[in-house]
């Protein structure tokens, strides 16, 4: 079984206390996944997006200033995710192609015009809660217990959370324990030939 699993890098004042220790983690069970990341994280941090990329792990856009999305004309939608791309394509040499909207906010018309642009849309179906600083075990009990968990979620977790570095190793070993393989977004969904459900999950046309 495959599991699409990606942190998401947040804008400040999130910072970059933890970034470190979740690439060692990561790296200690030879797991690449996808960071998502504002404009300004890049330019606050460009040696931490380096540090990223060079791990092997996607770099993904999270925007140039974490708005709504679906409130933006077309042209807004474009700007704000090639601002993000030319910053990150700068510091890598690597030009993004994931997207995952603010605040989970999407509707067709941003799906469709990130499409455009040149972005695949990515959802997540399992929040880790991390955000609310609860503790390493909920966040474990969270992710693991998790009534959407199946073969090709998306887990969120946040750098900057307060547990989230302490709880990552614990949510590696669960979700290997349950016959899980977890990978960056890029080797798993779907590139042509599909639709987005409702939900935010890819389904091959056809099916």
């Amino acid at each position: 079984m495959y599991i699409l699993y990606y942190l998401r890098i947040l804008a400040l004042p999130w910072g970059n206390e933890d970034t470190q220790k979740i690439l060692d983690i990561l790296k200690k069970y030879k797991i690449n996944v996808t960071f998502f990341m504002t404009g300004g994280w890049v330019e606050s941090y460009p040696d931490d997006v380096k540090a990223i990329k060079a791990a092997g792990h996607d770099l993904g856009n999270h925007s140039e200033h974490h708005k709504h999305m679906p409130q933006l004309s077309n042209s807004s939608i474009c700007d704000e995710l090639n601002s993000v791309t030319e910053k990150v394509e700068k510091l890598t040499n690597t030009k993004m192609c994931l997207f995952r909207p603010p605040y989970g906010d999407y509707n067709n018309a941003l799906i469709e015009q990130a499409k455009n642009c040149g972005y695949y849309t990515i959802q997540w179906d399992v929040d880790s809660l991390d955000w609310k600083n609860y503790g390493v075990e909920p966040i474990v009990n969270t992710v693991l217990n998790h009534k959407s968990l199946r073969n090709g979620s998306i887990i969120l977790m946040h750098n900057g959370a307060k547990y989230t570095a302490q709880a990552l190793p614990k949510v590696i070993e669960g979700l290997q324990e349950k016959g899980f393989q977890i990978v960056p977004i890029s080797k798993l969904i779907y590139k042509d030939n599909y639709h987005m459900e409702p939900d935010g999950s890819q389904v091959k046309d056809g099916e």
